[in-house]
């Protein structure tokens, strides 16, 4: 059982980060579950800015998975070539789009277990498709997530699946997905990698490492803060 002094200040921080990012939700575009498997696999080492700028003609041209498994290659490769390693990218959209339609009849399936059967997809891409596309709760342990976690002092672990159950029985279930949401924006606006905007932090008095990485002087701090995620 996780101690509960450290419930109570976990959960008081994702009701402060839900009042300071209202609009946190998954800041790649998507229609419906396939759109949102492929945009999440395509945002592996760039931006979700980037891959929202490709996803009208990539979607236009293929907007299922029947259509992407059947796609040029050539042309693919044109469409996804803005957002770096294009090569490995189209064979990963190729080798996904074809399971869908061999094992699951051109559907993305709602099952965890299944998702994480597919080439390509791993636990926080599944997380990410079950909690947006089907509304069934996920903690998806990226980067920011993984990093605010620790500095935050909820864990000192560093496997995302470790970190995944470890930050889980904190919260109730229900709250695991926006949970993550808010964690990623905080990430992405203000507790940078390098950098943290400590002074302008609205969770900076639950926060056992304030100071440790960011200048605390409020107007320094202020600077660093980003009104949107990384371009």
């Amino acid at each position: 059982m996780p101690d509960v002094a450290l419930v109570r200040r976990a959960r008081k921080v994702n009701r402060v980060l839900a009042e300071t990012y209202p609009d946190a939700r998954c800041e790649l575009d998507f229609d419906d579950a396939f759109q949102l498997l492929v945009v999440t696999v395509l945002s592996a080492q760039t931006t979700d800015k980037r891959v929202n700028a490709v996803r009208p003609t990539l979607v236009a041209a293929y907007p299922d998975a029947a259509a992407m498994a059947g796609a040029d290659r050539a042309h693919l490769e044109q469409i996804v070539g803005p957002l770096g390693f294009f090569r490995a990218k189209t064979d990963a959209l190729l080798r996904l789009s074809q399971a869908l339609v061999e094992k699951h009849d051109g559907q993305v399936p709602a099952r965890l277990d299944d998702l994480v059967q597919l080439p390509g997809v791993g636990r926080k891409t599944a997380n990410v498709v079950l909690g947006n596309a089907f509304g069934i709760p996920g903690i998806t342990v990226d980067t920011h997530f993984g990093r605010l976690a620790r500095r935050l002092g909820w864990t000192e672990l560093t496997d995302p699946v470790k970190v995944e159950h470890e930050i889980g029985a904190l919260f109730p279930k229900a709250d695991w997905t926006m949970l993550s949401h808010h964690l990623i924006w905080h990430g992405r606006r203000r507790c940078h990698a390098k950098r943290p905007a400590c002074g302008a932090c609205p969770v900076a008095r639950w926060c056992p490492s304030f100071g440790d990485e960011g200048p605390t002087d409020p107007v320094e701090a202020l600077k660093l803060v980003r009104t949107e995620g990384r371009a």
